[in-house]
């Protein structure tokens, strides 16, 4: 790729992560001929689910549409074993498509990228990691995902506690054994609800504190027989068609109807229905659900009527269920006994919200009522800095020095999710400004990489050195965002979608909420009008 129009580096492209979007970066681009390298923190593939190993994690996306779709051949040789796969089976397949593509050998691992600096003169980029390497790259992409800076919060005595403690998102490979320990979990985000019935199997008494109740609709998992696979296998290409044509990248679409233009028998059924497949898809029963307020309260009700049904003591139920935000708006948890794990005597619910932790001593938690919880372990599911957080850790300098996340102190700012004005040649994948954390994500991966790839192919073919987003496109992104994500109930939740979950971090709605199939519509617009509102620079 190197050639007049370029400046002479050591590699096309630097690739910062080896999750879903980082593997399929390079397998993709490799095959444009670019020399490519990587980099990934962790000692081997597979970026979230090579951290989050905590008891129960397992994706919210079927595991049929939770894989790669570039390869056939792929698609039809690997085996899912259950409906909605664990981290264990995940990180098989990952490792798997490592294997199959040889990616591994492009990476650096057990290297984090300390910093990334742009050369305003020759338009290239360089990657210092923490390592003391330092590479040269025209291209720097970051594919570092949305949730992979933990978050622990600030609790005064934290250090002081005396037991073990954890958080789920580093989790130890080795494992853990908390077989017979006073166990207490704080946080019932996602790994929290997926962790407490699996950890409360192994305790002798579990304590989880809770500061905000989530909704959470049972997974209905099952195991995959060989009938099942070869359906889903030979019915593949008309599942991805239409997963690409939908709001969050999966095959299920909405009930034609708003919520109240049928019988409210229908809406019950379908309702029960949506429950019966579990998870997420809860949330889009019907079009409506997510922005007017009256059909979500329908949602919400029948959601509350369900889960009443599962606990046993209706004071315990009353904690469990959000009073504080419309349901959907945050991501709805997909969960396997979560709720009727309340109904052993061996666990206890704390609500922080009546009772807040004042502060973790040498034998446990003090809560502001004085009691002092004595525990022998502690897991905090306290959840990410999402979004923006891997990449604010990173010094990423742009034109004149511009240090990337004092460009985003207000919030992140982009053009399509994929470019910054002042950063040439530097791409974010499947994060900010895109669909990304509300569609499923191997979708969106490929979806980035494929117009990324395009973009390089047309900028060599017209003799560009660099593509830049201007900034009169990144504000109108940013307002589009804004202005879509207003129209919905999403603004009305305190969620990490607007990093509401981090002290002093901006309020801002940051993924792209118009749906996956509708942003593959604006991304190939773009594409198709000569790269539209960004700048074609050289050669």
């Amino acid at each position: 790729m190197n050639d007049s129009t370029t400046t002479p580096t050591d590699v096309d492209v630097i690739v910062v992560g080896a999750g879903v979007t980082g593997l399929y970066a390079v397998h993709r681009l490799r095959g444009l001929g670019l020399r490519v390298r990587g980099f990934e923190r962790g000692n081997d593939v597979g970026g979230v689910w090579y951290w989050n190993r905590y008891p129960g994690a397992r994706c919210d996306v079927e595991s049929v549409d939770y894989s790669y779709s570039f390869d056939e051949e792929l698609q039809q040789e690997w085996d899912w074993s259950e409906k909605y796969a664990t981290q264990p089976e995940i990180i098989r397949y990952l490792g798997h498509v490592a294997d199959r593509f040889d990616l591994r050998g492009a990476y650096s691992f057990a290297t984090s990228v300390r910093s990334a600096e742009l050369d305003e003169e020759t338009l290239t980029w360089t990657v210092r990691t923490d390592r003391g390497e330092t590479v040269t790259a025209r291209f720097c992409v970051f594919a570092v995902g949305c949730l992979s800076a933990t978050h622990r919060p600030d609790i005064p005595g934290a250090s002081d506690f005396a037991g073990v403690t954890h958080h789920t998102g580093a989790w130890p490979h080795e494992g853990v054994d908390l077989t017979g320990l006073r166990v207490g979990v704080i946080g019932t985000g996602s790994s929290g609800i997926q962790a407490v019935p699996l950890l409360a199997e192994q305790a002798a008494h579990l304590t989880v504190f809770q500061r905000s109740a989530n909704y959470s609709v049972p997974a209905g998992n099952r195991p995959l027989d060989a009938r099942t696979r070869a359906a889903q296998k030979a019915g593949y290409a008309e599942r991805r068609r239409l997963a690409r044509l939908s709001g969050g990248g999966s095959p299920h679409q909405a009930h034609p109807s708003g919520t109240f233009e049928v019988s409210e028998e229908e809406r019950r059924a379908a309702f029960e229905e949506r429950w019966r497949l579990g998870g997420v898809l809860y949330s889009k029963t019907f079009p409506d659900q997510l922005t007017d307020l009256a059909a979500n309260g329908a949602a919400r009700d029948f959601w509350e009527e369900k889960v009443r049904g599962l606990v046993a003591d209706p004071a315990v139920a009353d904690l469990l269920i959000p009073t504080d935000h419309p349901i959907g708006t945050k991501r709805i948890v997909t969960d396997s006994d979560y709720y009727e794990t309340f109904n052993r005597p061996d666990v206890r619910l704390v609500g922080l919200r009546e009772n807040p932790i004042e502060r973790i001593e040498r034998r446990g938690v003090v809560l502001a009522d004085g009691t002092l919880v004595e525990l022998d372990a502690l897991v905090f599911a306290t959840g990410f800095d999402a979004m923006t957080g891997a990449l604010d850790r990173i010094e990423i300098r742009g034109r004149g020095g511009r240090l990337l996340r004092d460009d985003w102190a207000a919030g992140p700012r982009t053009y399509l999710g994929l470019g910054v004005d002042g950063f040439p040649n530097l791409f974010s994948l499947t994060g900010a400004g895109s669909p990304s954390v509300m569609a499923n994500v191997v979708l969106c991966a490929e979806q980035h990489v494929d117009w990324l790839a395009a973009c390089l192919r047309h900028l060599d073919a017209h003799g560009h050195r660099a593509i830049e987003a201007r900034e009169d496109a990144v504000e109108k992104w940013v307002a589009e965002c804004r202005d879509r994500a207003a129209a919905t109930l999403f603004p009305a939740a305190d969620s990490w979608y607007l990093g509401a979950n981090i002290p002093g971090k901006p309020r801002v709605f940051m993924p792209f909420i118009g749906g996956f199939g509708v942003y593959g519509e604006i991304l190939a617009g773009v594409a198709e009008n000569g790269y539209e509102g960004f700048d074609l620079i050289g050669p």
